[in-house]
């Protein structure tokens, strides 16, 4: 006889050996040699079903209808470029690009906004000045948070303004476009925030900030809202080897926001006053809220020193629009929370941002010509799951179809009658449909309508064959006439 211990691990070994042989069953698919497949979208994707297309419609319809009553054009560019386009234009958000594998060719990566292919359509087309807009998918190897609109692919949708024009006048129009469209949209409260990165460079500047850590650091200055300055000042210290000093005088800036008064206060300012890069945005700043009374939005619009937007490109003026809602989200408790305009609402995220890149075209022309160029991104999956959201909690029922009229019968046989009903209102440009059965129940016709939202139906009879007439019938009422 075996030892008990043998056989326990005789034992175990054979259980092991039956797992494994289990498993390989399973990935060679089961009995009927099917292979099995997991039925799921890649990661950071998504479906978008009916209902939420007819969503995503109507704010595209909002939005095209205000960028056309701006003046603007649209292109479209390839979904890839040359990896070398898109390189060096993310700052530390390059490692988000896709790259495709290389096919023995040119080596490609998928575009990660819609700015960058702009600029190198500009550069290539030797184009001085356009206003146009363009919406398409752009791609980033993110880590998303798929509940708070954050995807792998996801559309992005922009307005800009290419050319050589006086100071602040497009860039103030990118503005009053942002807030026509969120006030549009009705998504609910709102505010846009806006910087300069002269001003922000001039204050690193008189801050101590070493030229080559202004970039580094203004990322880390552009998390301010997502983290406490605690933690803002920590990366800065610790991880960016700032000292301690330079960023409690960057702490007493950040926390300022206000309006034109503010610009004149910090030009006042003795330390600011001494940047020259910082004045020129200062004074920038007073005539872009001057443009912006007479346009009627400063009601939303403040000038918070803290908005720094992470992207390399950016040259002048940045801006960035969040929903504020009252007691949504807890806000991470920072110094800038003793401010009242902070205090009151909490910012539920971004849902558009932009700025001036006027040296981007440059970069790409043989010649370093450059094109000044001022945009606005909205950020249209967001804006998408506060619509979704909205559309849940409402009872009110949005319609898939477009259908007007719903050609039924209530007897049989009727079939090759209904087709030429249907046909006679399709080619009068009328939207209609008809059952794909010979003899449907009128019940179930009805009940189609009832379902789908479509408002009439024709029903034809013998009788009504004979007359030369119809009965229509209001779905909702249920009148006939």
């Amino acid at each position: 006889m075996l030892p008990i211990a043998h056989g326990i691990s005789l034992r175990t070994s054979i259980d092991e050996e039956v797992a494994k042989l289990l498993e390989l069953k399973a990935q060679l698919g089961g009995d009927d040699g099917k292979h099995q497949f997991v039925l799921k979208t890649a990661k950071g994707t998504r479906d978008y079903n009916p209902k939420q297309m007819a969503i995503r419609e109507k704010v595209f319809n909002t939005i095209i209808s205000c960028f056309k009553r701006h003046g603007a054009e649209t292109i479209d560019t390839p979904v890839f470029e040359l990896k070398e386009t898109l390189t060096g234009k993310y700052g530390e958000d390059s490692k988000l690009i896709y790259d495709l594998k290389d096919q023995g060719g040119e080596l490609l990566s998928l575009r990660y906004d819609l700015t960058v292919p702009f600029a190198r359509y500009l550069a290539m087309n030797k184009i001085t000045n356009i206003k146009r807009y363009h919406i398409a998918k752009v791609y980033r190897r993110d880590n998303p948070a798929m509940t708070r609109g954050r995807y792998r692919e996801f559309y992005q949708c922009d307005f800009d303004i290419a050319g050589q024009y006086d100071p602040m006048i497009p860039d103030a129009e990118c503005l009053k476009i942002v807030h026509e469209i969120l006030s549009e949209l009705d998504l609910g409260e709102f505010r846009i925030k806006v910087n300069d990165r002269r001003i922000l460079d001039g204050m690193f500047a008189v801050c101590g900030v070493p030229a080559d850590k202004f970039r580094t650091i203004c990322s880390t200055v552009d998390k301010l809202d997502k983290m406490s300055w605690e933690d803002v000042k920590n990366e800065m210290v610790n991880e960016k080897g700032l000292s301690e000093e330079a960023a409690d005088h960057i702490g007493e800036y950040v926390s300022l926001q206000g309006g034109m008064d503010l610009a004149e206060r910090l030009l006042q300012d003795q330390k600011l006053s001494q940047s020259k890069e910082a004045c020129a945005g200062l004074s920038d700043m007073k005539l872009l809220f001057s443009y912006l009374q007479i346009f009627q939005v400063t009601d939303k619009v403040v000038f918070d020193l803290s908005l720094a937007r992470g992207l390399d490109y950016y040259t002048g003026i940045i801006y960035e629009a969040v929903l504020t809602q009252v007691g949504v989200v807890p806000a991470p408790v920072s110094t800038e929370a003793q401010n009242g305009a902070a205090e009151e609402t909490v910012s539920v995220g971004s849902v558009a941002g932009g700025g001036r890149y006027d040296g981007l075209v440059g970069m790409f022309d043989p010649k370093s010509r450059k094109v000044p160029c001022v945009g606005v991104s909205i950020g249209i999956e967001r804006v998408f799951s506060i619509m979704e959201q909205k559309a849940e909690a409402s009872a009110e029922k949005v319609r898939t179809t477009e259908v007007q009229v719903m050609v039924a019968s209530a007897q049989k046989n009727l079939l090759e009658e209904r087709l030429k009903l249907t046909t006679e209102l399709w080619n009068a440009g009328i939207k209609a449909e008809v059952m794909y059965k010979k003899n449907p129940k009128l019940l179930s016709q009805l009940q189609h309508c009832e379902d789908s939202g479509i408002p009439l139906v024709a029903i034809l009879g013998e009788q009504e064959l004979k007359d030369g007439v119809v009965k229509l019938r209001t779905v909702a009422t249920r009148e006939e006439v």
